[in-house]
């Protein structure tokens, strides 16, 4: 029987490398036993990782044609040039490529190339403004685990390059060979790719108020308590309109909102965990289906069934 042609995955190595952001698809892409999965590097020369560690390679990137092309990142990136040959050799993989994708700031290779400019993107959340003010024509998405515009998927932070590896192993195997790879190498295949990259209290400044410090941590330990203006002022020993005024001036939101952002995420934590759309209702404090369905659809723009729906899949 002739040989079956396995689809071939081209991992750009390059000095300076993250190593977790190149290793952790290799591992996917490897454990899946479907792909050809080839580690090159400008020139075909042996690279030095981030950690020092020295990385032999298979081939000169500008030799390799691939269908998935998937371009680590490297903690210089956002801050200065890349190193030399690097960004041709993304361009010479990305133009015979079915798929090309970034890792982390691997995301600030592909700006550089061209290939973002009128796309949508993401990176790691920390350089995310970066990446924005040095291509203002990518629309960055700093929110985002990762981002799929057409053939160009970017991802955030380190480990996001598992949850995008696996998404491909899901759009090429199907469900049941994800989650085997997940499985394999004992991690979640549970966060799509619209996931927030971090939590409402971690995007948000902690203030210098004693009180509405004590208020935020009153509505993070309970979401579903009774956090309306009147009684979460009380709790901290002020009148509504003070603490709103503290939350306008250090926060730029109001009580209320910050509520629903928290409850919002608690109702998030629960669908993916596999609880009811009723039951996340009640146990996040939004109180009511319908409640929680007028909420994902003005923050999130689908309705908690279908966003549960997402959490079968890596979709």
């Amino acid at each position: 029987m002739p040989t079956v042609r396995r689809p071939r995955v081209a991992v750009l190595a390059y000095d300076g490398v993250r190593l977790l952001d190149l290793a952790a698809p290799l591992e996917v892409f490897g454990t899946a036993g479907a792909y050809e999965v080839v580690l090159c590097s400008p020139g075909g020369v042996p690279v030095t990782a981030s950690t020092g560690t020295v990385l032999s390679v298979a081939a000169d990137a500008f030799a390799v044609r691939a269908h998935t092309v998937v371009v680590p990142g490297s903690s210089t990136l956002p801050d200065g040039p890349a190193p030399p040959g690097l960004v041709a050799a993304a361009a010479a993989l990305a133009a015979s490529a079915s798929r090309v994708t970034s890792v982390c700031t691997g995301a600030f290779v592909l700006a550089e190339t061209g290939l973002l400019d009128g796309r949508r993107a993401t990176t790691h959340w920390r350089h995310a403004a970066a990446l924005s003010r040095r291509y203002p024509r990518v629309t960055v998405e700093p929110d985002s685990i990762y981002v799929r515009d057409g053939h160009l998927l970017t991802s955030a932070g380190v480990s996001a390059g598992l949850d995008l590896a696996l998404a491909l192993v899901e759009d090429d195997l199907g469900p049941q060979a994800a989650r085997e790879v997940a499985r394999d190498l004992v991690v979640f295949m549970q966060r799509s790719g619209g996931q927030s990259q971090f939590s409402v209290p971690a995007r948000t400044p902690r203030p210098r108020h004693d009180a509405l410090r004590a208020a935020l941590d009153a509505v993070a330990a309970d979401p579903a308590a009774d956090h309306s203006a009147a009684a979460l002022g009380a709790r901290v020993g002020m009148s509504a309109r003070q603490l709103a005024r503290l939350f306008r001036a250090q926060l730029d939101t109001t009580p209320s909102r910050y509520v629903e952002q928290m409850r919002l995420e608690a109702a998030r934590g629960l669908l993916e965990a596999g609880e009811s759309v009723t039951g996340a209702a009640r146990r996040s404090g939004l109180g009511s289906d319908e409640t929680l369905r007028r909420v994902f659809l003005r923050h999130l723009g689908v309705p908690p069934s279908t966003y549960a729906a997402r959490f079968r899949s890596t979709r």
